[in-house]
C-alpha cells in the first residue's frame, strides 16, 4: 500500500469514521475475540466492511512496519483493533503491552490476490495465534489450524511453495519465556506520528520512549548501513535470537537494542549450527561477508541451512544485500 493511501486509511480508522464503503457503521464481535471458541472463518471477528479490498470497520485500525518481516515477497497489510474503553500502554522497554480484547490481523498477498491472514488474539489466559486460509473467490478465510500448503506464482513467472503455518507452528516465533507474545508492533518500529494518534485517540496511555528509532526499509540506500541491518535483523531474526526464545541456546541475541558485538555475532563461535554453519568458523568475520554463518545461512533457501527456519522458501536479496554490505564495511 503506497503510503499516502496508508495514511489515509488510517485516519479515517482513528478518527472512528464508518468504514469506506460500507452503506453504515459495522462492530467488531468483541466476545468472539475474548471467547473460548476458534472461530471457523475470519468473517466471524467483523474486523472488515470489505474484506476482499481489506476495508477495515471502524475502530480497526491500519498500521505498517518500519522495516517489516520479509515472507517471501508477501505484501502485507496490518491492523490492530483495541477494545473500547480499554488502552495499551507502554510498559516502560520501549514496548507496547495490549490489553485483553485486542486483536493483531496481518493479511498476505501475493500479486493482488490475498492468501492468508494470521490473527492473533488477547484473551484472558494470554495470547492466542490463529491462521486463516482465503477462499478463491476472495470472500473469506476459513481457519487453517493443520497450516496448507499452495503454489504461488512469483513476480518473474515462477513458482514456489507457500507454507501457511500450522497454529503450533506459531508459538515458534510468537513465543518468549513460553509465552506467546506478539513480534511485530514494537514501539522502536512503528511510525512516531502514528503513535502520537493512538495516544490522541485514547488507544494508547503515552508514546513508548525509543519509539520510531529503526529506519524506514525502503530508504535503506539512503540512511545508515548499520542501522539498516540491524533493523533488518531486529524483524527478520530476534524474535527467536534472543533471550528466552526459541533460539536463545544459540547465544545469538540479535535485538535492536543488544549493543555488544559478541553477542549479535561477531567473532561468534556457533554453539550447535552442524552443517548450517557451513564449514565457517564464526557468526560474523568483520570485513569478511563471505566467511560469516550469518549471511551464509540468510543466503540459503536449502532445509537445515536456510534461516529464518520458517517463512521462507525464497531468499531476500535485498536483506542478503544490506547484511552483506555492513559486515564488509566492519572494521576488525
Amino acid at each position: 500500500m503506497k503510503p499516502r493511501a496508508f495514511l489515509l486509511l488510517a485516519a479515517l480508522a482513528l478518527g472512528g469514521a464508518a468504514a469506506l464503503g460500507a452503506s453504515g457503521p459495522a462492530t467488531v464481535d468483541q466476545g468472539t475475540i475474548t471467547g473460548d471458541a476458534l472461530p471457523g472463518a475470519l468473517s466471524e471477528f467483523g474486523f472488515f466492511a470489505d474484506p476482499a479490498g481489506q476495508v477495515p470497520v471502524s475502530g480497526v485500525i491500519p498500521y505498517r512496519l518500519n522495516t517489516p518481516l520479509y515472507s517471501d515477497g508477501a505484501e502485507k497489510l496490518r491492523f490492530v483493533y483495541v477494545p473500547p474503553g480499554r488502552q495499551a500502554r507502554s510498559n516502560g522497554d520501549g514496548l507496547i503491552d495490549f490489553p485483553v480484547g485486542t486483536a493483531l490481523i496481518k493479511t498476505f498477498k501475493f500479486n493482488g490476490r490475498l492468501v492468508e491472514t494470521r490473527v492473533m488474539l488477547h484473551r484472558a489466559d494470554g495470547w492466542l495465534a490463529l491462521p486463516y486460509r482465503w477462499n478463491e473467490a476472495q470472500s473469506d478465510a476459513q481457519l487453517a489450524l493443520a497450516g496448507a500448503r499452495m503454489p504461488v506464482a512469483t513476480p518473474d513467472g515462477g513458482q514456489f511453495s507457500y507454507r501457511i503455518p500450522n497454529k503450533n507452528q506459531c508459538k515458534e516465533c510468537h513465543s518468549v519465556d513460553g509465552k506467546v507474545i506478539p513480534i511485530g508492533p514494537k514501539a522502536r518500529n512503528l511510525a512516531g506520528d502514528w503513535l502520537v494518534d493512538m495516544a490522541a485517540t485514547g488507544r494508547l496511555d503515552t508514546v513508548p520512549e525509543g519509539s520510531d528509532a529503526m529506519p524506514l526499509w525502503e530508504a535503506r540506500g539512503e540512511t545508515d548501513v548499520a542501522a539498516s541491518a540491524r533493523a533488518y535483523l531486529d524483524a527478520n531474526c530476534a524474535h527467536c535470537h534472543r533471550p528466552g526464545a526459541t533460539a536463545s541456546n544459540s547465544g545469538l541475541d540479535l535485538r535492536w537494542e543488544q549493543d555488544d558485538p559478541h553477542s549479535y555475532g561477531v567473532f561468534k563461535r556457533p554453539v550447535a549450527a552442524g552443517r548450517g554453519a557451513g564449514g565457517l568458523e564464526f557468526s560474523i568475520v568483520p570485513g569478511d561477508p563471505e566467511h560469516s554463518i550469518l549471511l551464509y545461512r540468510m543466503n540459503s533457501a536449502e532445509p537445515g541451512v536456510a534461516m529464518p527456519e520458517l517463512g521462507k522458501a525464497i531468499v531476500d536479496k535485498d536483506g542478503v544485500a544490506i547484511v552483506r554490505q555492513w559486515i564488509g564495511e566492519m572494521q576488525q
